[in-house]
Order: structure tokens, then sequence, then C-alpha cells
């Protein structure tokens, strides 16, 4: 993690307009309020975000290898590209997310709610869907 450019979580959430590439991999953003965050090539490997709010957060391309975002408020982020593998979704809140082309090889997506996401291409690999919302989901394929 960058620590001279991001001492803390404060820091962090005071530059959520511009956060593009930054490395943010092992902090410890548990409840950060990044909604429309600019996040996208993000290095979030390992990152903490128990119940982050992260609506409408562009997540484009981020590494979130191992993330935890349990109970985290993704609704409408934007996700297309992103690296979730393994990371921790559980209970996560994607509703209407974009997760086009994303990876979720492994990720733990139980009592996550994918109501009216977009998973066109995504790589769900692994994936434990175990009582997911899906209702609307686009691009699963049978």
């Amino acid at each position: 993690m960058d620590k001279e450019r991001f001492p803390n979580k404060k820091a962090v959430e005071g530059q959520k307009a511009d956060l593009t590439d930054a490395n943010l991999s092992s902090a410890n953003l548990t409840s950060s309020i990044l909604t429309d965050a600019n996040l996208s090539g993000a290095n979030l490997t390992g990152a903490d975000l128990i119940d982050a709010n992260l609506t409408g957060a562009d997540l484009r391309y981020a590494n979130l290898t191992n993330a935890n975002l349990t109970s985290a408020n993704l609704t409408s982020a934007n996700l297309t590209g992103a690296d979730l593998t393994g990371a921790d979704l559980r209970y996560a809140d994607l509703t209407t997310a974009y997760l086009i082309d994303a990876n979720l090889t492994r990720a733990y997506l139980t009592d996550a709610n994918l109501t009216r996401a977009n998973l066109t291409g995504a790589d769900l690999t692994g994936a434990n869907l175990t009582d997911a919302n899906l209702t609307g989901a686009k691009g699963l394929h049978n």
C-alpha cells in the first residue's frame, strides 16, 4: 500500500474522486464511504472493505483478489474486467452492478444480492453462489 499517499482510511475517503490506479493492497477500509469513487485500475488485493459503501463506484479493471467485501454495498458499481478471484462477497449488495468480463473465480457470493446485475462474460468457475439472489441477472448461462 502507498502509505505516503494514503496513510489512513480518512485519506482514502478524501481522495475518492480520483483513486485511479491507487495501490491500496491490504488496506483496512472497513466501513469506508466511497460512493461514486473512481477506483479504476486500483490494486485492492487483500483489502478489507467490510461494510464499505461503494455505491456507484468505478472499479473497472481493479484488482480485488482475496479482498474482503462482506456486506459491502456495491449497488450500481462498475466492476467491468475486475479481478475478484477468491474475494469474499458474502451478503454484499451488487444490485444492478456491472460485472461484465469480471473474474469471480472461487469468489464467495453466499447470500449476495445480484438482482439485475450484468454478469455477461464473467468467470464464475468455482464461485460459491449458495442462496445468492440472481433475480433478473443478465449473462448467466445454464
